[in-house]
């Protein structure tokens, strides 16, 4: 339980400090001293939380004068749907289809509701097995997509 407190603590302040700009440069090490953790939880929140399907692109350089550039990906809530589109294949795990949904309410292409539902449907598939449900998903969700942006 500690961990997702940190992970969340560390994926607000990096949120914080992007604020409206479009990147920021940070030094994993300083953030590591902040929260008084191993750089390798940074990674992970960086890993996990700063996806391209939540709209980021995270770059990283090792090494004494090493950095971690996180780039928030630019689009307007109507491009939104045509973004998840072309990443969306053919399956998706559920962590993944939630990172898609976080980014599309984060556009405010939906809704706070409208995400709670489709998070909510995209982890309620139960097929044995998973690689049936991946594909599953990904049907299921581009067709909630294709309802929610074809008007």
């Amino acid at each position: 339980m500690f961990m997702a407190n940190l992970a969340d603590l560390i994926e607000q302040h990096i949120l914080q400090m992007i604020g409206e700009m479009r990147e920021l440069n940070i030094q994993r090490s300083n953030l590591a001293s902040i929260f008084r953790c191993a750089p390798s939880q940074i990674s992970y929140v960086l890993d996990t939380r700063f996806t391209p399907a939540r709209g980021f692109k995270v770059e990283s350089r090792r090494g004494g004068g090493g950095y971690i550039r996180i780039i928030r990906v630019s689009a307007e809530p109507d491009d939104a749907f045509s973004i998840v589109e072309r990443r969306l294949g053919d399956a998706i795990d559920s962590r993944e289809a939630e990172h898609f949904v976080l980014f599309l309410r984060d556009m405010d292409a939906i809704s706070d509701r409208e995400a709670q539902v489709m998070v909510a449907a995209a982890k309620s598939l139960n097929h044995p097995d998973p690689r049936v449900r991946d594909v599953q998903r990904a049907k299921m969700f581009r067709n909630m997509l294709l309802a929610l942006f074809e008007q």
